[in-house]
């Protein structure tokens, strides 16, 4: 039993439901359900988004969720809200949509056509992302040039990554250097908006039918192809790697156009940020032996993109 949830539960009217914890990893999600329906109940990580910033999220999830996308829609309180503080704990609650992750349940008899498929479903999201004119409250994070190579990026320093030994994080430094000058030049042609930005196997819902995009948390302005790179770099290993990613870059290109000239640069970029992200949780389980592999697949990354220019 949890107090929070507990005293959350009457405020949507879902009085005596049953909930059972379903992830606990950047929020503690519940499955609550009331009366034959299913909700995604969302205790938020106390510190990490300011309520604008989730306000933000809600209101643009509603928005893709009234186009030809199945996200998660918000689901308002009794009394109209969408976002409540309890207990200094933020809280919403989503529709709940049905399938597994594609880290849980990925056929290998289709994948080509899976990945297809989510690449229709990325070019879906971005045309109607900028299709919606935001509110002028709206604010989420920015994987903008300053986001990913600033001094402060949105996840920390990985140039300053405590494993890295002496030669790698001189190797990560010039590697900034060149990205931040790389960017510089191309930024103002880059195809640059809103974005999910953590299209992973985990936030990939699939039900032998569509998949479905959940876990917004880190959505928010950014490069469309930080967004593919994003959707790839899990499965650069995959003896099938090559033909997942032509299936996606094709089924995105069905769909909207897009230059893929720095296509590799910023899967290099995108490996670098879990090496920055991994900083903070170093002693988490598994955290020693996560941070060696994003620190491995940023040097390979590297030694392929031989010269950024």
């Amino acid at each position: 039993m949890n107090a929070i949830v507990e005293k959350a539960l009457p405020l949507w009217g879902w009085h005596g439901a049953n909930y059972t914890l379903v992830a606990a990893r950047e929020n503690a999600v519940y499955r609550v359900k009331f009366r034959g329906e299913t909700y995604a109940l969302r205790l938020h990580r106390i510190g990490y988004r300011s309520d604008a910033e989730l306000r933000s999220e809600l209101d643009w999830m509603a928005a893709i969720s009234k186009g030809d996308l199945n996200v998660p829609s918000p689901i308002p309180t009794l009394s109209g809200k969408t976002l409540l503080t309890i207990d200094n704990t933020q809280i919403d609650a989503l529709s709940w949509l049905s399938g597994a992750p594609l880290s849980e349940h990925f056929p290998s008899e289709n994948r080509a056509s899976i990945f297809y498929q989510l690449g229709q479903n990325m070019a879906k999201f971005h045309i109607i992302s900028d299709a919606w004119t935001p509110p002028d409250t709206f604010t989420r994070p920015a994987w903008n040039r300053d986001g990913l190579l600033g001094e402060t990026p949105l996840w920390d320093r990985f140039w300053e990554n405590p494993q890295l030994t002496t030669n790698e994080q001189t190797l990560f430094c010039q590697i900034r250097t060149q990205a931040n000058a790389l960017l510089s030049r191309h930024e103002e042609t880059l195809d640059y908006g809103l974005i999910h930005a953590d299209l992973v196997p985990t936030n990939v819902m699939y039900d032998a039918q569509r998949l479905t995009f959940i876990d917004f948390d880190d959505g928010g302005y950014g490069y469309r192809l930080f967004e593919i790179a994003t959707a790839l770099l899990k499965f650069t290993r995959d003896p099938n790697y090559p033909a997942l990613r032509a299936a996606l870059i094709k089924g995105y290109k069905s769909k909207r156009d897009i230059n893929l000239e720095l296509l590799d640069f910023f899967m290099l970029l995108r490996a670098l940020t879990y090496v920055g992200w991994n900083i903070s949780r170093m002693n988490d389980k598994g955290g020693q032996a996560r941070n060696a592999r994003f620190i491995n697949t940023a040097l390979e990354l590297a030694k392929h993109l031989k010269n950024i220019n």
